[in-house]
């Protein structure tokens, strides 16, 4: 294989977002869209020279030209699609949140090791040039052990309960939507997480609008993290260690420079830029992933998207918040 063929499921906005990337991406090629109405995939298709439209997910599925699929449906509905992929041998590229809830994450991952597929969360921070540079010097050791994170990712929205971002059974909710990025992050680098603290504020629907996440780590690293829709905040993330700490400029979830701080050293500023609108660093690393015959990354392996999603569902129990996956007609 010279060339690894992509199929997109879902035609909504990050779907639209990314899309415009893989064309940044060597040895891939997106050749096909899916969506459950004929019409929608049409559009999409024209609008971003996409040669197939697929009026259903199952003949995009069933196209065995296709060797990977990107999911960009809602939450709820990234569970019955990609295990629908998996059972057909095609690679996988799951949006986050990876499912709505850690039972379906599971069910997925234990599926494509079942099958020996390759899979992945669509984590694109963890893949971002600046990202990667912070990973390097705490491996370097320039900052001493890391002992905290902080960071805030809000984004201000306006209440309506009718879209989807404050709808429970799409999905919505700031903790699924904005939590995940802090709490992966802060995974990234301070590894799985013992004990978990979360307080939230919601919405007249239940939905959370607002919510403050502690986390104590293995070997007693801590996180604070607060994610929201109601307010307004920098966005970003503060890695704190024996010896310095790194400020990841915002905003943390595609920042494109990153601020070493050291007692007695002046500051040091490390500039990156992002290929594309970011999203095509994370479609190189499935394509050469893919094309090396792997089934995981180790950027993002499963391992951690499963802890993530732990982490997720018990900070979502405590504040009283339940989901489901849902049931999808693939056509």
């Amino acid at each position: 294989m010279d060339t690894v063929r992509w199929g997109i499921i879902g035609t909504g906005g990050v779907a639209n977002l990314v899309a415009g990337d893989f064309r940044l991406v060597a040895d891939a090629e997106l050749v096909a869209v899916g969506s459950r109405a004929q019409a929608t995939a049409d559009a999409f298709a024209r609008k971003h020279h996409i040669p197939r439209a697929y009026g259903s997910y199952r003949e995009l599925l069933d196209d065995d030209s296709i060797d990977v699929v990107y999911i960009g449906t809602p939450h709820p509905q990234h569970r019955d699609v990609a295990l629908a992929a998996i059972e057909r041998g095609k690679a996988v590229l799951v949006e986050k949140a990876f499912t709505a809830t850690y039972a379906g994450a599971k069910e997925v991952v234990d599926a494509a090791r079942a099958q020996n597929v390759f899979l992945m969360e669509a984590m694109w921070t963890r893949f971002q040039p600046a990202i990667q540079a912070a990973k390097e010097v705490v491996a370097w050791g320039r900052i001493g052990d890391v002992v905290s994170v902080q960071g805030d990712l809000i984004a201000n929205r306006a209440f309506d309960p009718s879209e989807r971002l404050f709808n429970r059974a799409m999905g919505g909710g700031a903790l699924l939507d904005l939590g995940v990025y802090p709490i992966s992050l802060a995974q990234f680098f301070l590894g799985e997480v013992k004990e978990v603290h979360c307080a939230a504020r919601l919405y007249p629907n239940g939905v959370d609008a607002a919510a403050s996440i502690t986390l104590k780590h293995i070997g007693d690293s801590l996180s604070s993290l607060v994610c929201a829709f109601d307010g307004h905040g920098p966005g970003g993330f503060l890695i704190s260690g024996t010896k310095g700490w790194i400020e990841i400029q915002p905003r943390f979830h595609h920042p494109t420079s990153i601020t070493i701080n050291r007692s007695g050293v002046l500051p040091r500023v490390i500039e990156t830029r992002a290929i594309g609108k970011g999203y095509a660093h994370q479609f190189a690393e499935v394509t050469q992933r893919i094309l090396a015959g792997d089934t995981e990354s180790s950027t993002m392996p499963l391992s951690d998207t499963l802890e993530v999603m732990r982490v997720l569902e018990e900070c979502t129990d405590q504040v009283g918040i339940q989901y489901e996956e849902a049931t999808v007609d693939i056509g």
